[in-house]
């Protein structure tokens, strides 16, 4: 039986924040339909200034996404010559340049290396994700395995939920390895000794573990799952789009830079927020507000908790702009 497709992302808009149910079909599981929705709507996401969050979250009833679609899988690489790492390396290069090309892309996906080029528009999406000023969570309403749990790590937050559920990467006991980023981002999220070991071993992380580990970020109750990790990105979601996109590419990408290098990154991150309108309306708020109370801002308080509620801080000239 060769591989057909039958995924579906079920989007709910409400407002600065679109809540996402993955429909993977019977046994939800993640394959080319649901890598090409997927990566369609972070590019809207990030595209629409409206939109400050997404959240992910399983339509299954007890799992976010089982693992990816194995016969998906299989099929693309079967159909692909066996290569070495030389040659392997060689494909993935190949891919990374020619995945946007339209017209060579095209051809190629009728070519035996439809397979590199589809893993490379994955990455491609995960770390549009990692770059933007969207705030993604996922709202783990169950157990996720291989590029469920990756999906989850590629996510700038994950809400999980208590109970007989689990997530990590299983591959190695099917003889192969995590392909979706595994190795990279649970490493970043856990470290890299815990992260080898629990993907050598092949065995999941309970709840509780994940927690304590700091591959989640928190554990509730399954049927308060969504509405926590609504209530994240809404939280979240509040600050400023453009400051939100530049911490991440600082954290994300300079984070794992040289020292030198990945302070560059904050650098070049830094002047763009300051020379932006956004930014010197910010700080002129800032000061006039100091000069108007006689105290800082952000050691008063009222006004710092304020701040955390409402992702900005509104001064004295925030307050004389929205008179006029």
């Amino acid at each position: 039986m060769s591989y057909k497709d039958k995924g579906h992302l079920k989007i709910e808009d409400r407002g600065a924040v679109l809540v996402v149910r993955v429909d993977g079909g019977p046994h939800q599981v993640f394959g080319l339909d649901l890598a090409n929705q997927l990566d369609k709507l972070v590019a809207r996401a990030d595209r629409d200034p409206n939109v400050r969050a997404v959240v992910f979250t399983g339509a299954h009833p007890e799992r976010f996404v089982s693992h990816a679609a194995v016969r998906w899988l299989q099929e693309e690489s079967a159909a692909s010559p066996s290569v070495g790492r030389r040659g392997a390396a060689a494909a993935v290069r190949a891919a990374k340049y020619l995945d946007r090309a339209p017209v060579i892309g095209s051809v190629l996906r009728r070519t035996p290396m439809r397979g590199t080029l589809q893993l490379e528009r994955l990455h491609s999406t995960f770390l549009r994700m990692n770059a933007s000023g969207v705030v993604f969570v996922a709202a783990l309403n169950g157990s996720a395995l291989g590029l469920g749990a990756e999906f989850a790590w590629a996510c700038d937050l994950r809400v999980m939920a208590d109970g007989d559920f689990f997530i990590g990467q299983m591959e190695i006991l099917m003889g192969i390895m995590p392909g979706g980023g595994g190795t990279q981002r649970l490493t970043r999220l856990i470290g890299t000794h815990r992260s080898l070991a629990a993907i050598l071993d092949g065995k999941p992380f309970t709840p509780a573990e994940a927690l304590a580990n700091g591959a989640v970020d928190r554990v509730v109750p399954q049927d308060k799952v969504l509405a926590e990790a609504v209530e994240l990105a809404e939280y979240f979601g509040k600050r400023s789009k453009d400051s939100v996109a530049g911490v991440k590419r600082s954290v994300y990408f300079g984070g794992s830079m040289s020292l030198e290098d990945g302070l560059h990154v904050e650098r070049v991150e830094f002047f763009t927020r300051l020379g932006s309108e956004e930014g010197q309306e910010g700080m002129l708020d800032y000061m006039e507000t100091t000069d108007a109370t006689g105290e800082l801002p952000f050691y008063r308080p009222d006004t710092y908790a304020q701040a955390l509620t409402s992702g900005s801080v509104h001064g004295h000239r925030s307050t004389k702009t929205k008179r006029r």
